[in-house]
């Protein structure tokens, strides 16, 4: 999938759809669970559908029985947060993205 196509996620969005890469097509009420903030059922739809509108997450079945899906993978949804924050920050130098997060895991003093 092309990077510009991928959709970028909200906080709560990332955590549904780690929660559909890990699980799988799940139900808004497996996904509920599996989140470890306790959120209203109806939170936890409007974050999927909200996936949905995105072309991050599909869906099939009907009613309470739907069962959500990813469409996008994590490592594209991961390509685009690296290339976006490159984008943002370091002028789209990846390079100067990686020399900065070397050097802020370095020791202080070094």
């Amino acid at each position: 999938m092309e990077c510009n196509l991928i959709p970028s996620f909200g906080v709560r969005e990332h955590q549904v759809m780690e929660c559909l890469w890990t699980r799988g097509p799940s139900s808004v009420a497996e996904v509920r669970e599996a989140l470890s903030a306790p959120l209203a059922y109806t939170t936890v739809l409007t974050i999927l559908r909200n996936l949905e509108g995105k072309g991050a997450a599909g869906r099939w079945g009907a009613g309470r029985g739907h069962r959500y899906f990813a469409l996008v993978s994590r490592d594209d949804a991961r390509e685009r947060a690296v290339r976006a924050l490159a984008d943002r920050f370091f002028g789209g130098r990846r390079q100067g993205l990686m020399a900065y997060l070397a050097q802020a895991g370095a020791p202080v003093g070094e």
